[in-house]
């Protein structure tokens, strides 16, 4: 047990799952918000009376063994209600091929697969053991990239042969496993592989990780899978909120951290906080938990010396993540009869995948009778960052056209048909959540970026620790959630409290 504060900055899952988590183990937290309300990516807001999520519509892990499973398990609260995708998503290759349902039943979706893509089964399996080896390192809650000893034990502790075996693909990209399994030239596999895994890694098949892709390519298969929450994805962020309050964490909306500044002589870290008052304060913490994109640190360390000069130049270095154009929309059910999915996603020519999430009957998105949709396709920060106001107001309404106009060539719904239509853009989410110019989804998970080639939980600065979609093993409610555990378990390991959650 420890008095010495911690202070996590940022206030979405990652931040949330380590201030719980610290807080159900004795520690004293803060958790530091910018926001009116927690969540972050995986925040809401309403329209009248419809409730929309303002980034992540689906949630892995709540399966019994799960991430989300096991934390909530351990701090006894009862996590969110939800129903499993099934199918997952459906694909339409716009090719006049019927859309590839990913079914959560293993073995139907084995049969979707070898019907829509023949020739390619031992690709599948190939991605199938990798994945198998993969979950069962993962769920030894490994720590990767290692830094000091401590890190190595754990990482030593989860490694099996197939471990190793795989671990001859870490610098290959999912491209290169369809040329050992003998289906590069299959040109319906590629485009499908490109769209799904641009939602996952943010790249396409020859520039993702083969061992980060292999995984993300069958998450919605049992015993795994991918869920809807009922309400909202706020219930998720409601409930870790909840498990930090009650174990006595406190949580501060509404004040922005600064600038951080660590003091060598007492090895504590000094935060500088505005509030949304206007009022500044300073908050002195023995450990700060970093949530946030690594790339804030700069600007937040900026005049101090508190990061090293190769540190600094990683972090700036490092390749600069995408946003987001999102449409939220609502519409009548009567126009979505052909709809058998929650998820769907499609190719456009001139925004690229664009990925539709739809409401459940009775899920309290909205009215009975109605639904929403949300609907993204990733774009260049810069562009948005370059524009003057006026532009910026044209292009929004360019940009919504095209979203309308594709969903329209799909699903046959006027724009006149909306109930309620509206678009974000990366300068909305960088006003919502604080990330440089709205960047989404943390780093590409590319072969040199992944994994143990990846930005480590612990920097070289004592006491400061890393999590959130930037961090090992990468974007999405559970992988935040994971990252959280790991830097929450190194900071507890220097504290003399060895922690693991139990399975």
């Amino acid at each position: 047990m420890t008095n010495e504060q911690v202070i996590v900055v940022g206030g979405g899952i990652a931040g949330l799952t380590a201030s719980a988590l610290l807080a159900h183990e004795g520690f004293n937290v803060i958790l530091l918000e910018s926001h009116y309300q927690t969540g972050g990516c995986a925040g809401t807001f309403k329209r009248g009376n419809y409730v929309f999520d303002v980034g992540a519509t689906q949630i892995a892990g709540l399966e019994k063994g799960g991430i989300h499973e096991r934390l909530f398990r351990y701090l006894d609260w009862p996590q969110p209600l939800g129903s499993i995708l099934d199918p997952g998503c459906e694909v339409d290759l716009r090719d006049g091929s019927r859309p590839i349902k990913i079914w959560h039943d293993p073995v139907r979706w084995e049969i979707e697969r070898n019907q829509q893509f023949p020739g390619s089964k031992r690709f599948w399996s190939l991605c199938s053991l990798i994945h198998q080896s993969n979950w069962s390192f993962a769920e030894k809650d490994t720590v990767l990239p290692v830094s000091d000893f401590w890190d190595f034990k754990q990482f030593i502790s989860s490694v099996e042969p197939l471990t190793f075996l795989f671990g001859l693909l870490s610098r290959s990209s999912v491209s290169d496993l369809l040329w050992l399994c003998s289906c590069p030239q299959d040109q319906r596999l590629q485009k499908f592989l490109d769209l799904q895994l641009q939602l996952y890694s943010q790249e396409k098949a020859d520039q993702t990780a083969a061992l980060y892709g292999a995984t993300v390519l069958q998450m919605a298969q049992a015993p795994r899978g991918l869920w809807h929450l009922q309400g909202s994805m706020k219930s998720l962020s409601d409930a870790l909120e909840s498990c930090l309050l009650r174990d006595g964490g406190k949580l501060l909306l509404r004040h922005k951290v600064t600038a951080i500044e660590t003091i060598s002589t007492t090895d504590s870290w000094i935060v500088d906080v505005v509030d949304g008052n206007g009022s500044t304060s300073q908050l002195v913490a023995s450990d700060l938990v970093f949530t946030l994109p690594p790339q804030c640190l700069l600007g937040l360390t900026s005049g101090n010396s508190s990061l090293p000069t190769n540190y600094r130049d990683r972090i700036a270095k490092l390749p600069q993540p995408n946003g987001a154009i999102v449409f939220y929309g609502a519409i009548s059910r009567q126009y979505l009869q052909e709809i058998h999915s929650n998820h769907y996603q499609f190719f456009v020519e001139d925004l690229g995948s664009l990925f539709l999430s739809i409401s459940c009957e009775g899920d309290g998105r909205a009215p009975l009778g109605e639904a929403t949709i949300i609907a993204s396709a990733f774009t260049s920060v810069d562009f948005w960052a370059s524009l003057d106001d006026q532009i910026y107001r044209k292009e929004k309404q360019v940009f919504l056209q095209k979203i309308l106009k594709a969903i329209k060539s799909v699903f046959n719904i006027h724009p006149d048909d909306w109930l309620h239509k509206e678009l974000a853009t990366p300068r909305s989410f960088a006003k919502w959540t604080g990330r440089p110019q709205g960047i989404v989804g943390g780093l590409g998970q590319r072969p040199t970026t992944f994994g143990p080639f990846g930005l480590s939980s612990r920097s070289p600065v004592k006491g400061l620790w890393l999590c959130g979609d930037s961090i090992y093993p990468g974007e999405g409610t559970a992988g935040v959630s994971q990252s959280a555990l790991m830097a929450c378990r190194q900071l507890m390991a220097t504290k003399g409290h060895p922690f693991r959650l139990p399975k």
